[in-house]
């Protein structure tokens, strides 16, 4: 499989972990660069930070316009929410990625996958499908793209999980962040949840509350 292109920023010298962080719809790998350096991580736990361009496809619901989307987009209902053959071969790359920082020397179980909105979505559907232990699982302003891959129950459980909403949110609903969410621990997920007054973004508390996660997460 042919990897995305990606940006990558590294926290310090020979990285203990990588965090692959996906964008959201019509972003790219550029997106949540510049929230590296708010996490303010100690220098004692240098991280590297893996984020993806997302391929370049026409999304239904903005006019069929061509632009950076992890799958499809049909409608904004629960039914259209999720195009499925691109939510696989999104899943499979996110998969790859996990693979390549294996190669390069960093061990699963030290490797977050991580994505806001679309991304999320992506992420969540590969910690459904992967039995390797990982680093844990950060789903931002996201929600459960395939729930039956969910309900198959082949992904490890063990995973710690940081969800967060907005509670404003005008594209995701916070239902549907909160939902998503409750689906995770009904199929065995220990779900750490946030919510914060917000739109449809990230926020200063929110960074707060991931780098106290990725520091419960690694060390």
């Amino acid at each position: 499989m042919q990897l995305p292109e990606t940006v990558e920023v590294v926290t310090g010298d020979d990285p203990v972990g990588s965090v692959i962080w996906l964008h959201g719809l019509g972003a790219d790998g550029h997106d949540f660069e510049p929230v590296v350096p708010e996490l303010r991580l100690p220098a004692h736990l240098p991280l590297r930070f893996v984020f993806p361009h997302a391929p370049v496809r026409p999304v239904t619901v903005n006019g069929g316009m061509a632009m950076r989307a992890w799958f499809d987009i049909v409608s904004l209902d629960a039914q259209g929410r999720a195009d499925a053959k691109g939510v696989s071969e999104s899943t499979a790359m996110l998969h790859a990625l996990v693979d390549r920082e294996k190669e390069r020397g960093i061990a699963a179980d030290k490797v977050v996958i991580a994505g806001f909105s679309q991304g999320g979505a992506i992420a969540i559907n590969v910690a459904a499908e992967t039995g390797e232990k990982l680093a844990g699982l950060m789903a931002l302003s996201t929600y459960v793209a395939l729930p039956d891959a969910l309900a198959a129950g082949n992904g490890n459980r063990e995973l710690p999980v940081f969800m967060a909403h907005g509670t404003f949110d005008p594209m995701l609903p916070l239902q549907w962040g909160r939902d998503s969410a409750d689906r995770l621990i009904s199929s065995g997920f220990d779900v750490e949840w946030h919510d914060y007054p917000m739109a449809h973004a990230v926020c200063p508390a929110e960074i707060d509350d991931i780098r106290a996660w990725l520091l419960s997460v690694y060390e």
